[in-house]
């Protein structure tokens, strides 16, 4: 069987595309672990590449808190399926009552389950990316193609750059 060809785009700009994405798709699959097992949970990301860190607001009655300081270690799985655009995350977190950091982050989608920036249940969740890994298809239609090709040829498809990089 063929192995996939490897990526066109150098380590730079695969992380250059990677911080892209997990921008511009916003919503991740949060993934920690509890001592038994991972848990996943939709959450809101906030991507700031300067500050080399991915911003989350939670609340502190949520379990995910807890499984964050006690396995600092989780994983951002970001998709945009109309896209075939993929990453995967993985990094340090930590959770803080950063007041100021939290008000710098406040949105109106932040109102839907806080009444204001200043309620004392908002906790801060902080990821700096260790390494990712980027699966970045043209568009759903070369994907599929590349896919029906790949099953009638017995070849692997190349649906794209697949990079796996330290951040």
């Amino acid at each position: 069987m063929a192995h996939p060809p490897h990526s066109q785009l150098s380590a730079s700009e695969a992380i250059d595309r990677i911080w892209q994405l997990m921008d511009d798709i916003g919503i991740c699959m949060f993934i920690t672990w509890d001592g038994e097992r991972q848990r996943a949970r939709p959450l809101a990301a906030m991507a700031d590449r300067d500050e080399h860190a991915v911003y989350f607001l939670t609340d502190v009655s949520g379990l995910k808190d807890d499984q964050v300081e006690r396995f600092p270690v989780v994983t951002m799985a970001f998709a945009n399926t109309g896209s075939n655009k993929y990453v995967s995350v993985t990094g340090h977190a930590t959770v803080s009552e950063d007041r100021a950091k939290i008000k710098e982050l406040w949105s109106p989608m932040a109102k839907a389950w806080w009444d204001s920036a200043d309620d004392p249940a908002i906790r801060l969740i902080t990821v700096k990316p260790d390494d990712a890994e980027l699966w970045d298809s043209p568009n759903r239609f070369v994907a599929t193609v590349a896919m029906l090709t790949a099953a009638v040829t017995g070849s692997t498809p190349a649906v794209g750059d697949n990079k796996k990089v330290t951040m």
